[in-house]
């Protein structure tokens, strides 16, 4: 497969480390007593290779796709929900549209591969905007065979970096949008981490424990059907989705432009699980922003963070998508560089330091 995608530094610095974590010991609190909030502080001035971190302009960008699998019906809800939804977010009407416009966040939606046309509109500043970045009209059925060309999923990705490269500010917030999604990112996750389809599907939209069942068996058919595509870019193209694909190009150019990407839930860790495999310090500008009730997400979890104890910022039962948990995570972002900026250290105010 043919896609010239960027390098990924490590930007691991571990100066700059000590001195970040000096700083936030030296605050007027007790040492550590403001918990996560100070290591998701420490993390973002990693990121932005500061002690002194400054959220600008940040972009929440809702990828939107349409799935061949969906109609072996492993969602509850038909294929026609993503364009209407597309339609809602650009509207104003749903729950990322809410979130957005409340934090302050520009929201972009991209058509990566809708079924039906999206009707251009011209942007209105303020105001959500579409971009047009269509592979096809929805995926190959991937029970059958791969979901997409190698040329489609090299177009999707070089979309993704596209869209971003023309977006401002140094935070990309990720979404996504489209009925039949949660398989694909199950079938990411077993075919690239080796987890059963047991333990790595849920009931999406809103299946029964019928329609899991069915739903997996239709999942295991895919498998087989694309039994040889084994390595991320391969099991992309089999298995994916057009807006999976974009997002893994939009990952891989937010990285490579040190921007704070925030992943929403299941299906975006799906994109930036694939991005990792093909760049691995990807993950040192990422932000988990919650954990999703789909039961495959903290398997994703684990394997982006082997050896760690994953601890996204919020576990507030969402399974949504959309960027919602995103958006919601965001102001815990804006609160930590505040910390580090702002908040005084025992010096500077005059404050005794603890005695013993």
């Amino acid at each position: 497969m043919t896609a010239h995608l960027p390098l990924i530094a490590d930007i691991a610095n571990p100066q700059l480390t000590q001195a970040l974590q000096h700083k936030l010991d030296h605050k007027t609190k007790p040492l550590g007593s403001l918990g996560r909030l100070e290591q998701l502080a420490l993390r973002l001035g990693q990121i932005q290779g500061t002690a002194s971190p400054d959220l600008q302009q940040p972009q929440m960008v809702v990828f939107a796709g349409d799935h061949g699998l969906a109609a072996r019906g492993v969602s509850a809800f038909p294929s026609d929900v993503t364009w209407q939804m597309v339609e809602n977010f650009l509207a104003g009407g749903a729950a990322v549209s809410v979130l957005a416009r409340q934090h302050g966040l520009a929201l972009t939606v991209v058509d990566c591969g809708v079924a039906r046309d999206i009707a251009p509109r011209a942007a209105v500043p303020g105001q959500p905007q579409l971009l047009v970045r269509k592979v096809a009209a929805g995926t190959q059925d991937a029970s059958i065979g791969p979901a997409m060309t190698p040329a489609q999923c090299a177009q999707a990705l070089h979309n993704g970096m596209d869209v971003v490269r023309g977006l401002p500010g140094n935070a990309l917030l990720l979404g996504e949008m489209g009925i039949g999604n949660t398989s694909v990112a199950s079938l990411l996750l077993a075919r690239l981490c080796g987890v059963s389809l047991e333990d790595c599907t849920g009931a999406g939209t809103g299946l029964d424990a019928g329609g899991v069942a069915r739903k997996r068996a239709v999942l295991a058919q895919a498998l087989a059907a694309n039994e040889g595509a084994v390595n991320p870019l391969d099991a992309l193209a089999a298995l994916g989705g057009f807006e999976v694909a974009t997002l893994v190009g939009a990952v891989l150019q937010a990285s490579s432009e040190r921007r704070v990407i925030v992943v929403d839930g299941f299906i975006t860790s799906a994109a930036v699980l694939v991005a990792a495999r093909l760049q691995a310090h990807v993950l040192q500008r990422c932000v988990f922003a919650h954990g999703s009730a789909e039961p495959g997400h903290a398997h994703m979890l684990a394997h982006l963070l082997p050896g760690q104890q994953p601890q996204p910022l919020l576990d507030l039962g969402l399974r949504l998508g959309e960027g919602s948990g995103a958006a919601l995570a965001w102001p815990l972002l804006q609160s930590a560089c505040a910390v580090l900026r702002e908040m005084a250290s025992f010096e500077a105010a005059g404050v005794a330091t603890q005695s013993v």
